[in-house]
C-alpha cells in the first residue's frame, strides 16, 4: 500500500503557531522532506522531534522528487517542509505535489502559517479580491509581463521580497502603476513585526535613507475600476466612429460584431451606430 505526503505548514517567525497536528505528524512519518535541514534541525529539537530528515530544494527538486515518490510508493508516509510556512507556494514544494498526482500517491495540506494571508489580513487593504504574485521574475520578459498587468489589475496584489532588493522593487512599481497605497509587512509574527500602511512614494522616500532590514511582505492597492472606466472612455473619445469600428475589427471581430462593442463602448445603440455610418 503505498504512502502519503503531507505538507506540514511550520510558523514562520514565533515557533507557537505550530498546530497540534503538524507536531504529530512530524512524528509519526518515516521521513520529513526539508527545504533546508540545517535550518529545520532547529524546528525538531525544540519540539524533540528525531524523525529523520532529507534535503529537497530547488536545485535537487525534479531528481529528488523521482526518488521520494518511489519511497512513497513502497509505502512510507512523507512530511514536506520549508523554511517558514505553507510548503508549494513560492517554493519548490508545488513540483513534489505534481509528482505525486502523476504517481496516483495521495497528497494532504495541513493547514497553518503562511506569509502572504498573514499580511493581507492585517495590511488594512481590500481582502475580497486578491491575487498572489510571490517574488517578482528576475527574467526580464517575465517581469515586464507582469508589471504591464499590474497597470490594470483591479485586485489587491501581495508579493514578497528581500531586503536588498525591496528599494529597487519599490522604484519599479511605482514607475509601473504610479503613486499607489501599499501596506509593507516586515518580520511578521517575530519580535520586531511592523506594519506599515504607507504609498509607494512614500516608502521611496524612507528607503533612500534607510536600511531594508529582515523579509517584506507587500501589500499593493488595486487600481480603482472606476478610474480604468473613466480611462477607457477618454481613448474612445480621442478616436472617430470609423476609427474605433477599425480598431476591434483589427482584433478578429466580424463587422457586426465590431459594431455591438463600439456601441457599448460608447454608451449608444448599435442600430444608432449603423446610422451613423450610413452617413
Amino acid at each position: 500500500m503505498a504512502g502519503k505526503l503531507y505538507l506540514c505548514a511550520t510558523p514562520i517567525g514565533n515557533l507557537e503557531d505550530i498546530t497540534f497536528r503538524v507536531l504529530e505528524t512530524l512524528k509519526s512519518v518515516d521521513v520529513i522532506a526539508a527545504e533546508d535541514t540545517r535550518h529545520t534541525i532547529k524546528l525538531l529539537n525544540h519540539f524533540d522531534i528525531k524523525t529523520p530528515m532529507t534535503s529537497y530544494h530547488e536545485f535537487n527538486k525534479i531528481d529528488k522528487a523521482r526518488v521520494l515518490v518511489e519511497e512513497l510508493k513502497a509505502g512510507k508516509n512523507i512530511a514536506l517542509v520549508t523554511d517558514a510556512g505553507t510548503p508549494g507556494i513560492s517554493d519548490p514544494g508545488e513540483e513534489l505535489v505534481k509528482f505525486c498526482h502523476e504517481a496516483g500517491i495521495e497528497v494532504t495540506s495541513l493547514p497553518g502559517p503562511a506569509a502572504c494571508i498573514t499580511a493581507l489580513t492585517m495590511s488594512g487593504r481590500s481582502t475580497r479580491r486578491f491575487c498572489f504574485e510571490g517574488f517578482l521574475p528576475m527574467d526580464k520578459k517575465e517581469r515586464e509581463i507582469v508589471l504591464e498587468r499590474l497597470k490594470k489589475e483591479t485586485r489587491t496584489t501581495v508579493f514578497y521580497e528581500a531586503p536588498h532588493r525591496l528599494p529597487k522593487t519599490l522604484k519599479t512599481l511605482r514607475e509601473t502603476v504610479g503613486d499607489r497605497r501599499l501596506t509593507i509587512c516586515k518580520e511578521l509574527t517575530k519580535r520586531y513585526e511592523k506594519t506599515w500602511l504607507t504609498t509607494l512614494d512614500e516608502a521611496i522616500r524612507w528607503y533612500e535613507t534607510n536600511e531594508a532590514r529582515g523579509e517584506y511582505v507587500l501589500v499593493l492597492e488595486g487600481v480603482d475600476a472606476k478610474v480604468l472606466e473613466e480611462e477607457r472612455q477618454a481613448a474612445w473619445e480621442t478616436m472617430s466612429i470609423e476609427e474605433h469600428l477599425a480598431l476591434y475589427m483589427g482584433q478578429g471581430q466580424t463587422k457586426k460584431e465590431a459594431m455591438k462593442s463600439v456601441a457599448s463602448d460608447r454608451g449608444m445603440t448599435k442600430r444608432e451606430v449603423y446610422q451613423y455610418l450610413l452617413h
